[in-house]
């Protein structure tokens, strides 16, 4: 499956985000940066110890007490086909509900952002906090949809963002209640 949307710069498909072929993919990250289930475990596994050594430098010299959330940082992609990994935090749904849709917005906004500053062209997105942190997959549809389409109205550095879901099931929730039209 693979759709296109808003003159081919973002494509939604289903597949493998460690095995995506851009300059940068994004690590849907815990606050501590150091690895742990779903996409982030498998990020860390497929790309090698360098990733989690230049986390623990983040760590140590810019965030002590962890990544904020909506906040994002890079490092080395290390053995992923992608250059680079962005790591973001996203809402754990319902700890912060007067803030948490603006806040998963942001992961996305501040990834991309990260992108145009590194000079990267395209960049491949897991569905932020929908797993683990319990996300409703539909309401994030929108606000990421809606977030990524109003970055790239601004900036025509990123040629392409790819969203890859893992399970046909999450793309066609995607398909049915993103804003990106």
């Amino acid at each position: 499956m693979t759709q296109l949307f808003l003159e081919d710069r973002v494509v939604v498909v289903v597949g493998d985000l460690t095995r995506e072929n851009v300059d940068a993919i994004v690590n849907a990250a815990n606050s501590s940066l150091l690895g742990g289930g779903g996409v982030d475990g498998a990020i860390h596994r497929a790309g090698g110890p360098q990733i989690l050594q230049r986390c623990r430098e983040i760590r140590k010299t810019r965030y002590p007490d962890g990544l904020p959330i909506g906040e994002a940082v890079i490092t080395s992609g290390g053995n992923l086909p992608a250059r680079y990994v962005i790591h973001t935090v996203g809402p754990i749904y319902g700890n912060d509900p007067e803030r948490e849709s603006e806040l998963l917005a942001a992961a996305y906004r501040n990834s991309l952002t990260l992108a145009v500053q590194h000079a990267l062209t395209s960049i491949a997105f897991p569905s932020i906090s929908t797993g683990v942190y319990g996300y409703p997959k539909h309401e994030a549809a929108a606000i990421s949809s809606r977030a990524i389409k109003e970055f790239l109205k601004l900036d025509q550095s990123v040629q392409q963002v790819r969203l890859v879901f893992f399970h046909d099931a999450d793309a066609r929730v995607f398909l049915e209640h993103h804003e990106l039209e």
